[in-house]
């Protein structure tokens, strides 16, 4: 292959992967996508490829489609919530991250949410929503005519816009109300605690059924509150946090022992925090263990260790 070919597809490289990461919502197959693109692309006549940028979204979407149909009979087998893999943001992995509107495409809570769709659907509202194609590009893509790709898109709205929510982008607000949530949750402060969640607020737990976790959400503040002071503070002791940015949201990254053992994204809205989205399974944080150890160290937290909440608390 011509070192020209190889540079427009070099390119390419991060757009294929934030795509196929956003319809899949695992960065090691999304990996595997863009390796199985680059194989058509080397056998592909370039002179006969009018628009480089087009014809590559139209491979990656079809292989993710492929791919999508076998996912969905694995996650109705699934033990436990099913949560994307969670990928860091801050370099840039999964593309800008600069509006509300794009961090929300990455979002543990809209990659959930989209598990609800049809392949078609998913597709047609990624390349819609995400990376801003036109219904008649989004029509091309999925070989279907530009009114079925606007029924698609139109479709993929309304099964996930009643429970879609946007949350605040500040990530110094993000710091400060992740700094005081872990202070509290480390001294068991009952009372400090309440004032950070929603009445709303869920808490999901993937492990995958390879590693203890919740099998149900845990929904509203008194079990939340229950949760955090019980179980989930004993699991941090010994544990050391890592502050992060986990598709583009503020997440809590723990290590014992030196090794990964679990990723806590955190839905903010205003001042309370609405959703914790806690990663545990061991396979799926693979791809984020190896973002970590190819960046300089971040100075860690001290262990946190649990105290009795107050008396009377």
């Amino acid at each position: 292959m011509a070192q020209g070919s190889v540079v427009e597809f070099e390119e390419q490289r991060g757009r294929m992967f934030g795509l196929a990461y956003r319809m899949l919502g695992s960065a090691e197959e999304a990996e595997d996508v863009v390796q199985d693109a680059y194989v058509r692309w080397a056998g592909a006549d370039h002179a006969a490829i009018r628009a480089v940028p087009a014809w590559l979204a139209k491979v990656v979407t079809n292989l993710c489609l492929n791919r999508l149909a076998s996912a969905r009979s694995r996650r109705e087998d699934y033990v436990g919530p099913w949560l994307p893999e969670p990928v860091l943001t801050s370099d840039g992995a999964l593309g800008p991250l600069d509006t509300a509107e794009q961090r929300d495409s990455v979002s543990m809570a809209l990659l959930a949410l989209l598990e609800r769709l049809t392949p078609a659907e998913r597709a047609a509202f990624v390349l819609r929503e995400a990376f801003g194609h036109p219904h008649n590009e989004i029509a091309a893509i999925l070989g279907v005519s530009p009114a079925n790709a606007r029924q698609l898109y139109r479709r993929a709205t309304l099964r996930i816009g009643a429970d879609r929510a946007r949350f605040d982008p500040d990530p110094e607000h993000w710091r400060l109300l992740v700094d005081r949530f872990l202070r509290a949750a480390g001294e068991g402060d009952v009372k400090g605690l309440e004032t950070m969640l929603a009445d709303d607020v869920v808490t999901w737990s993937d492990g995958g059924g390879r590693t203890t976790a919740g099998r149900r959400p845990v929904v509203g503040r008194d079990r939340v509150l229950r949760l955090l002071t019980g179980g989930f503070a004993k699991y941090l002791d010994n544990v050391r946090i890592t502050p992060a940015e986990v598709n583009g949201a503020p997440a809590i990254i723990g290590r014992r022992d030196g090794h990964l053992v679990g990723v806590m994204v955190v839905e903010i809205a205003g001042d309370r925090i609405t959703g914790l989205h806690a990663v545990l399974d061991p396979e799926k944080l693979r791809f984020l263990d190896g973002q970590l150890s190819s960046r300089p160290p971040h100075p860690p937290a001290p262990p946190l260790s649990h105290r009795a909440p107050p008396a009377g608390s």
